[in-house]
């Protein structure tokens, strides 16, 4: 299985939107800039994220995105999906006919790794990821060097 950058990144950008959360909408200039992902990119994803009704957007001063469920209702599969991202094993896509126009050897080996990677990232909560302590210090981090000034140096005690 290969999960691509649009994947990676609309997990990650999840995780930094509920991590600030509190605060009220978070824009994805915040994000962008704390997770060096481009800001067009996060557009393109969080158009899809809001589509599929997992976040949604506050217009005006002081707007950006909020989920629109609570952590512990968004899995790590529902916000893959929601980009269009596959979760898929087989060379075929799942059509069966990856070899010769026939099912191949291994499709059953691929098509069940499929169906363990889905039922294990299904499993996987928003607020899991969250609530990891190791993921509040890499925040905690990110945060305060978004916000250093040039030449500063940033340490985490």
């Amino acid at each position: 299985m290969r999960l691509t950058t649009k994947g990676r990144f609309a997990v990650t950008a999840m995780i930094d939107l509920a991590l600030h959360s509190a605060e009220g909408p978070v824009t994805l200039a915040g994000i962008s800039e704390r997770q060096k992902i481009s800001l067009s990119y996060l557009e393109q994803l969080f158009g899809k994220l809001r589509r599929n009704k997992l976040v949604g957007s506050v217009r005006g001063p002081g707007g950006g995105y909020r989920l629109t469920k609570p952590m512990s209702e968004v899995s790590v599969v529902d916000i893959i999906l929601a980009v269009d991202e596959p979760i898929d094993a087989t060379q075929c896509g799942g059509k069966e006919n990856c070899y010769n126009d026939q099912r191949c050897m291994t499709h059953n080996l691929w098509a069940n790794l499929n169906a363990r990677i889905r039922d294990y990232l299904a499993l996987v909560t928003l607020e899991q990821l969250v609530s990891n302590p190791k993921v509040k210090d890499i925040a905690i981090l990110q945060d305060m060097r978004a916000c250093k000034q040039p030449g500063e140096t940033v340490f985490l005690t």
